[in-house]
């Protein structure tokens, strides 16, 4: 029995190499002749970097920068100097990561630490930037990363403003400087997620509460997205905001897009270019793939490294298999998006800190009980 392992990370606990240390393990305590072939995975979120790093021959370069906040940190790009490109992780200086839960408010977050990192990767002479989107504190519209590149934003009264959340709703004077990047120079915005500037499934409602906004913030934050997609079409003449994806990481992809003149690419689209999967699947006879992430949800289908899997079985006549510390999605909408079975590894009597502690062992557990209960054909 041959298995091909590309799950994500279990965000907070398992590391997406130690997922598929737990699955290979599990499963041959119940198949102990399977053989294994793992894949790196990322939907351009936290792990971006790791998956680039197991597909590439890259140099690692750690430069000075901010937190969401605006506190000094170093952050670390990865650059291939054989192609001229760099890559670089949002959540790595924007991420909710680098805040305490009670200092989240993405009405005083800014991803500038973000534009820092691009400037830093162009400046050593790379020509195609990959920004990986995912796993931020902001809700900024990008106006952080345009303000490293020579933006600025003034309200009414001719005063610059800090490029924060809550002052997206202030702008009444965008100045663009001569140049953006240097000439021949290119951002791509990597990110697996459908989601509007703003609106009912825009960047403030879909993600602005989890990282800290009470609803008032979150009807100021979404007016304030609103406006500037106004300001932006006024006076640059790109009218993006309804735009599928532009809302991604608090509508950083809309600020790629309309201040630095980036284009989309789906995250599990390019890592799957990178690792090379797909040629893999073509000339490989392979019994199962098995994804998973932390929890499987209604998000899970949009877009995301778990619907790229199951649509590459698809396409190749493969099962599909999930496993996942929880799963809130509809079972049904999972089997018919085409997935043979969703697992479960936490265990539901137990508190989340102690199954977040112990996912390793539950998802070693899992896997061997699932293929004890359904052992292969000729295992």
């Amino acid at each position: 029995m041959k298995l091909v392992l590309i799950p994500d990370k279990f965000k907070g606990s398992l590391s997406a190499e130690s997922v598929c240390d737990a699955i290979a393990g599990g499963v041959r305590q119940s198949c102990p002749a399977a053989i294994f072939k793992r894949f790196a995975a990322s939907d351009g979120g936290d792990g971006f970097l790791s998956a680039v790093r197991a597909t590439r021959e890259v140099a690692t370069r750690t430069v000075a920068t901010s937190d969401p906040l605006g506190r000094e940190i170093t952050a670390e790009y990865l650059y291939d100097g054989k192609s001229g490109e760099a890559f670089v992780e949002m959540a790595l200086a924007s991420g909710m990561v680098l805040l305490a839960e009670s200092e989240r408010d993405p009405l005083a977050t800014s991803t500038r630490g973000t534009g820092r990192l691009i400037r830093a990767a162009l400046d050593q002479g790379a020509r195609t930037i990959y920004v990986g989107l995912g796993g931020s504190a902001t809700t900024d519209a990008g106006m952080g990363i345009a303000s490293e590149f020579g933006y600025e934003f003034r309200d009414s009264s001719g005063e610059l403003l800090e490029p924060v959340g809550k002052n997206l709703e202030r702008v009444a004077r965008i100045i663009a400087p001569e140049q953006v990047l240097p000439e021949g120079s290119a951002v791509v915005a990597i990110n697996d997620v459908s989601n509007p500037l703003w609106g009912e499934q825009g960047a403030a409602h879909v993600y602005a509460p989890q990282k800290g906004a009470t609803p008032e913030a979150v009807a100021r934050l979404d007016r304030g997205l609103r406006h500037l997609d106004r300001r932006v079409a006024d006076e640059l003449g790109i009218s993006a905001g309804e735009e599928a994806g532009a809302g991604a990481a608090g509508g950083t992809a809309f600020g790629l897009q309309v201040f630095l003149g980036a284009r989309f690419m789906g995250g599990t689209d390019f890592v799957f270019r990178l690792n090379g999967i797909r040629d893999y699947l073509k000339g490989e006879t392979v019994d199962y793939l098995v994804t998973g992430e932390g929890r499987i949800d209604s998000q899970s289908l949009q877009g995301k490294l778990i619907q790229g899997v199951t649509d590459l079985g698809r396409r190749h006549g493969i099962p599909v298999i999930a496993v996942c510390g929880s799963c809130t999605a509809d079972r049904e909408a999972l089997a018919r998006a085409g997935l043979t079975a969703v697992i479960e590894a936490a265990d539901p009597a137990r508190s989340l800190e102690w199954n977040m502690a112990n996912a390793y062992d539950l998802v070693q557990e899992a896997m061997a009980g699932y293929f004890r209960e359904n052992p292969p054909s000729g295992s």
